[in-house]
């Protein structure tokens, strides 16, 4: 069975950065610019106060494991109310250690695994556009264990170590997205894939992207009518289903181009297209180049 959000993370390519042990003390808070790559965070001990912009702010406990898919600009403290201390994450430099914030001696108030990391994926924005802003996950061991490995691995130094972190990162990534609320996300994926009858569409289309789908194609897969399907996938998603499915076979296609070796009428096809000419039309549409240039640029980059 197709599973459209596995497929959508392969494609996003993440890698690993950063990964960090995170504790507090006392009075402290600190107000970080926004990033806009994703981030995450596991509780370990105590607890404190998350305020992300646009979201409500909520108290994380042991257990309880955040990810930004963006990470927007927050505010991160104790219980306690303190003055915020700004920091550029773009400016600061990585620390060593672990970061500490308050008051510098004694035990902590709280304990986190915290960290971002990165998709290599040069359409990633599109494709991210589509989770949610903020998901927030209480009671999973699970979470905090793969965060843990996340931050053993990034301090080794070894054979492997790459390739192993971009693993656990699509594990962790997978595992977040799964156990999310999907109530709670606005539109998106994970709301489409809530609702059966939408997610039979999207498991039609990630299923076989050379299919040439129509609206009543895609109606019948649902086993609704061509209106209330088109209303529905809209409203959940955020994109209407003929936009959804381009996007979708655009990130297949650079995928393809990318890896190089396959013949551009090959990759029209693979992708739902009739011939290379229309393929190269809706690609230069969609990207602002032609996917010749856009595979040499790949191959130029490695």
């Amino acid at each position: 069975m197709s599973d459209p959000l596995s497929q959508i993370i392969q494609l996003l390519r993440p890698r690993a950065v950063f990964s960090k042990a995170i504790t507090g003390a006392g009075r402290w808070a600190v107000r970080y610019e926004a990033f806009g790559q994703p981030g995450f965070c596991a509780m370990t001990e105590g607890s404190c106060r998350l305020a992300v912009d646009g979201e409500e702010p909520v108290i994380l406990t042991e257990g309880d494991f955040v990810l930004l898919p963006t990470t927007p600009a927050f505010t991160m403290s104790g219980l306690e109310p303190a003055l915020p201390r700004r920091i550029d994450p773009k400016l600061s430099p990585v620390p060593d250690g672990e970061i500490r914030y308050g008051r510098a001696d004694g035990p902590p108030d709280c304990r986190q695994f915290g960290g971002w990391f990165a998709f290599e994926a040069p359409d990633a924005d599109l494709l991210v556009s589509l989770l949610p802003r903020m998901i927030h996950i209480r009671g999973i061991p699970r979470l905090t264990q793969l965060v843990r490995m996340v931050g053993e691995e990034a301090a080794r130094d070894d054979i492997g170590r790459d390739l192993i972190l971009a693993r656990l990162v699509e594990i962790l990534l997978i595992e977040a997205l799964r156990r999310a609320p999907a109530g709670d996300a606005r539109s998106g994926l994970l709301r489409g894939l809530d609702d059966p009858r939408i997610a039979a569409a999207l498991r039609g289309m990630h299923g076989d992207v050379a299919t040439r789908w129509t609206i009543p194609d895609l109606a019948r897969a649902a086993g609704m009518s061509r209106s209330a399907f088109f209303e529905r996938f809209t409203r959940l998603v955020g994109l209407q289903p003929m936009a959804y499915l381009t996007t979708w076979r655009m990130a297949v296609a650079k995928n393809l181009l990318r890896q190089g070796g396959i013949a551009l009428d090959e990759v029209a096809a693979r992708v739902g297209y009739g011939s290379a000419s229309t393929f190269s039309t809706a690609f230069s549409r969609h990207t602002g180049q032609p996917p010749g240039r856009f595979m040499k640029e790949a191959a130029a980059l490695g």
